[in-house]
């Protein structure tokens, strides 16, 4: 099958989370094509889609978002998934014990499911690389706050987006 790997990214780190499951499905012997979500422009040639975005407070990329709104129309029947990064650190659960990945799912995800109907949407870790950061992202990690909240380091599961990747090629497989 010929599989649309789209994503959106602010600083890199969901575009390697694409290129990754990218891998895994063309290594399951899929066609996939993993492309930024603002240059897809034609989509009729796939049989498939996973789409990606970076969220942050909360929302996806807006690229993500109008692409997921261009695609409506055409998917149809093809089969479509899911995934967001973002949440940061290497814990399960934040300081109220609540599920990290569910409280940090996009504000849009009704919306996007709505829209495609997708079989899954999987939330996966992030990178913060103080050296990547905006101007107000610097300002806001040197409070006490922003740094308890926005640990540096690469927090992806590489084992975990490896496992969602052949899920999704399995699934494929079984279409």
């Amino acid at each position: 099958m010929r599989v649309l790997v789209a994503y959106a990214t602010k600083h890199g780190a969901t575009e390697g989370i694409a290129e990754r499951i990218g891998v895994g499905l063309t290594d399951a012997g899929h066609d996939a094509v993993v492309l930024p979500a603002d240059r897809v422009d034609d989509v009729a040639g796939f049989d498939a889609f996973v789409i990606g975005s970076a969220t942050y407070i909360a929302h996806w990329r807006k690229e993500a978002t109008e692409l997921v709104h261009r695609l409506q129309p055409v998917v149809g029947q093809r089969p479509v998934w899911l995934f967001s990064s973002g949440p940061l650190g290497d814990s399960p659960t934040n300081d109220k014990g609540q599920d990290f990945k569910e409280v940090t799912e996009p504000r849009e995800l009704p919306e996007l499911a709505a829209a495609l109907h997708p079989r899954e949407h999987r939330v996966f870790f992030g990178v913060l690389d103080p050296s990547r950061l905006t101007l107000p992202e610097k300002a806001m990690r040197r409070l006490p706050a922003g740094r308890a909240l926005l640990p540096e380091g690469d927090f992806r599961d590489w084992d975990e987006i490896d496992q969602w990747a052949a899920g999704v090629a399995e699934a494929l497989t079984g279409t």
